[in-house]
């Protein structure tokens, strides 16, 4: 099972505030572990903010200043002082770990400097923090019915809005909510 480029949409159950209505978008999904970042938990600082607090030096002027006004997202609780922009590929950045032929989750401060411009990729979140599991840990937490999974969808990920965002993932799922049953069932 590789769940890369999948959401986790993480059931009416979860009660851990971290996880709690979340949609992960998993950006790595292997025999090691796996690696994803939380979509849909907006902080308290637009992206603008962030770039002007870290005092990020810009070579190029801000053509698209509306790009900037989304809010930063809490990735996940692991690294949660380390920036991850999720983005589609215009072009690969210096740490850019490609997820598919579209998207990619880059770490590299040059990649600061390009928002907002007419270098910045096309459609793009910012995160800080991701959300990351040992080997075997994610496929436990399946097992106890901690997640539902479906394929990832670019509108979800960068048109919905923020606050949406789980309930269109369950949407997606094509089932409602109501008639979800949150037993645990082993056959």
């Amino acid at each position: 099972m590789n769940l890369t480029n999948h959401f986790l949409v993480a059931m009416p159950t979860m009660q851990d505030p971290q996880f709690k209505q979340s949609v992960i978008y998993l950006c790595e999904h292997n025999d090691e572990g796996a690696m994803g970042i939380i979509i849909n938990h907006p902080i308290d600082i637009s992206i603008a903010n962030m770039l002007e607090q870290i005092e990020v030096d810009r070579t190029l002027p801000i053509a698209d200043p509306v790009s900037l006004e989304s809010p930063v997202l809490n990735g996940g609780p692991v690294s949660e002082d380390r920036g991850f922009v999720l983005h589609t590929t215009k072009r690969q950045y210096s740490s850019s770990l490609p997820v598919n032929s579209e998207l990619a989750v880059t770490t590299s401060l040059d990649i600061l400097s390009e928002l907002g411009t007419t270098l910045a990729p096309e459609q793009f979140i910012v995160a800080l923090g991701y959300a990351g599991w040992d080997a075997g840990q994610l496929e436990q937490e399946l097992v106890d019915n901690n997640w539902l999974t479906i394929e990832a969808d670019d509108n979800i990920i960068f048109s919905t809005p923020v606050g949406e965002r789980w309930h269109k993932a369950i949407e997606k799922l094509g089932f409602n909510l109501a008639n979800l049953s949150l037993d645990i069932g082993h056959a």
